[in-house]
């Protein structure tokens, strides 16, 4: 990160951060495949939704169809609690929220996957954007609530452009490993690429700056702290 770089990161109203791969170490949706048995038919779908921009909509129909999800298969697999948080996302988003920060995971995953990830992380339900379940009566999945900005291409941006509106902040930080994170930068006024986990080579090379640790953002805020 440059100069003006860090300046931004350290001044920013509000941080959004994508959830699977970026605050998680794993792919939610691909855990909940595996799950359900068809987690290498899912997580190719997931590549290739990340990684070339296909439609996130219908990406999303796709992997759904094949796992064939039930709710009793989604609360099991929900109460077993499988993922494992980015080493040092803990620490930066309490020293965020200490400096006055709003943060925000903004996520094309399930709320019943990340609400359970933003209670350890101490940020509150209204500040996660996330993907819905519809469930039959009889439990059987019917489908995803399509209404939700984050079920499609450009959702993430749509969801930032919206914070920035109703909250008035000048400056939003995203930060995430996909391309629908970047996406994000504009309205964001500084996207962060994050490789800690998977390195997608599109957001790599193009994102403003990209870093590896969570520590980099972590050491800056405590330099500036007295």
């Amino acid at each position: 990160m440059d100069d003006a770089q860090k300046r931004l990161f350290l001044s920013a109203d509000a941080v959004c951060f994508d959830v699977d791969s970026t605050v998680i170490t794993g792919e939610g949706i691909d855990d909940l495949a595996h799950y359900c048995g068809v987690g290498k038919q899912v997580s190719q779908l997931t590549n290739k939704a990340m990684s070339e921009g296909l439609s996130f909509r219908e990406a999303l129909k796709e992997r759904l169809q094949l796992m064939k999800l039930t709710k009793s298969i989604n609360d099991r697999f929900v109460g077993s609690n499988p993922y494992t948080l980015t080493p040092g996302v803990k620490l930066l988003i309490k020293l965020l929220h200490s400096a006055g920060k709003d943060v925000y995971l903004v996520s094309g995953g399930f709320r019943s996957i990340i609400l359970p990830i933003a209670d350890e992380l101490n940020i509150p339900t209204h500040r996660v954007y996330a993907n819905q379940f519809i469930f039959h009566i009889n439990g059987d999945l019917i489908g995803f609530d399509e209404s939700e900005p984050t079920s499609s291409s450009g959702g993430k941006k749509l969801v930032v452009s919206n914070l920035i509106n109703k909250h008035n902040y000048k400056s939003v930080v995203t930060i995430g490993d996909g391309v629908t994170d970047y996406e994000t930068y504009p309205p964001a006024s500084l996207f962060i690429g994050f490789g800690g986990n998977k390195i997608r080579p599109k957001v790599r090379d193009s994102a403003p700056c990209f870093i590896y640790s969570f520590d980099e953002l972590t050491n800056l805020i405590k330099e500036q702290t007295p």
